[in-house]
């Protein structure tokens, strides 16, 4: 007997699901029992569940004040130095590694933070769906994966589409700050995010700016140093 895909007419198939291409690769890595223990005990205190609708942030962190989103946090090292020290302002974390996010909300609860909360998700899919139009001061991008496989490119964060989404999200004047230890890289980000008629580089000379004051070393910037790997930051405004 004929299958029903072979009956129908080539227009009345149904369509194929379009498979999204995304900017990650799930690793589930391994949880110390201290990080299982934050999942349990810390996540209703430092975790935001999210659906589809757009989140009340004032209400997820309980007051209105700067917000800071940090995209891809890795263990939150960076964040959680960042809330720390500005406790005037809120910051936000997505990650899609468990192990990371179980790490930051160890620390948070070590520092009696307030001012921070987690996001385990595809950050893409939580601008589009959470994340209210202009309700962000700040988006932080910083060691995203490069990609450098040229047939990989198209798993880069950094796209024209991706860029838009953030400008979208950020208020006029709020800033976008991104930093790579990949030169080509550094390159395509300057080329995307230039592009971007939202957006104005604030570098003087139009390319690549200061290693700014606020961007915390992490690790993972200091074991570049020691190897001596450039950093490249690229500082966008929404105009």
């Amino acid at each position: 007997m004929p299958d029903e895909s072979d009956i129908l007419a080539p227009d009345a198939r149904p369509a194929l699901p379009h498979r999204v291409i995304r900017s990650f690769v799930v690793r589930a890595g391994r949880m110390t029992v201290a990080q299982q223990r934050a999942w349990t005990e810390l996540w209703p205190r430092y975790g935001v569940e999210t659906g589809s609708a757009p989140l009340d942030l004032a209400a997820v962190f309980g007051r209105r004040a700067p917000l800071t989103l940090e995209i891809g946090f890795g263990n939150g090292e960076s964040l959680v130095a960042l809330a720390a020290a500005h406790p005037e302002r809120d910051y936000l974390g997505i990650e899609v590694h468990r192990p990371g996010v179980g790490h930051l909300m160890l620390r948070a609860a070590e520092l009696g933070l307030a001012n921070l909360r987690a996001i385990c998700r595809d950050a893409v899919e939580v601008l589009q769906q959470c994340i209210p139009a202009g309700a962000l001061d700040e988006v932080l991008l910083y060691f995203p994966d490069p990609w450098p496989k040229k047939r990989h490119h198209k798993r880069r964060i950094v796209q024209p589409a991706f860029v838009a989404l953030v400008a979208s999200r950020l208020r006029p004047g709020g800033v976008l700050r991104m930093a790579t230890d990949w030169q080509p890289y550094a390159e395509h980000m300057l080329e995307v995010a230039s592009a971007c008629e939202s957006l104005r580089n604030e570098s003087p000379d139009g390319g690549c700016a200061p290693r700014p004051d606020s961007r915390p070393v992490t690790r993972f910037e200091r074991r570049g140093q020691r190897l001596g790997h450039g950093v490249w930051d690229l500082v966008f405004s929404r105009t």
